[in-house]
């Protein structure tokens, strides 16, 4: 029970995200299936939340002295990155959410709907699918195609 609730708690922290936790529980020895559930559900858990005061908390980062220059080039980059998905609104999102690279995800993936005022109707569907898709690429990775074959 221990090892799930490092996995749910994993899932859930920007940047580190389902990238992190599926290779965690991987080296915890998680059934491939139970991690793949448990990794990409919590990894879409946080998504509301960051669409509807993504933008506000970003923007109140700026003026702190700490987190003020972090949460420039953090907002910074991703308006670069929404310019690229921008052409192809939905499809884009989805694709940059299920590439398992550094810089994105669930997390990035709500804050550049918020940018680019995609309804979250659309977007939490479409992020989740991303989500899936990128839950699928890091349990392949993480546990082997002979291990992940578990999945079947």
């Amino acid at each position: 029970m221990k090892k799930l609730l490092w996995l749910v708690f994993i899932s859930m922290v920007p940047i580190i995200e389902l990238r992190g936790s599926i290779p965690v529980a991987a080296g915890m020895d998680v059934h491939p299936v139970v991690a793949y559930i448990i990794c990409t559900v919590c990894n879409t858990i946080p998504v509301p939340f960051i669409m509807l005061f993504g933008r506000k908390i970003i923007a109140w980062l700026q003026t702190t002295k700490l987190f003020g220059n972090i949460a420039l080039k953090y907002e910074k980059r991703l308006a670069e990155k929404s310019q690229k998905i921008m052409p192809y609104a939905l499809w884009g999102l989805m694709i940059f959410v299920a590439i398992p690279a550094p810089g994105t995800g669930a997390w990035s993936g709500a804050v550049i709907a918020a940018i680019l005022d995609i309804r979250m109707k659309y977007a939490i569907p479409v992020i989740f699918a991303g989500v899936l898709v990128a839950g699928i690429i890091m349990t392949l990775v993480s546990y082997g195609i002979v291990g992940a074959s578990k999945l079947i």
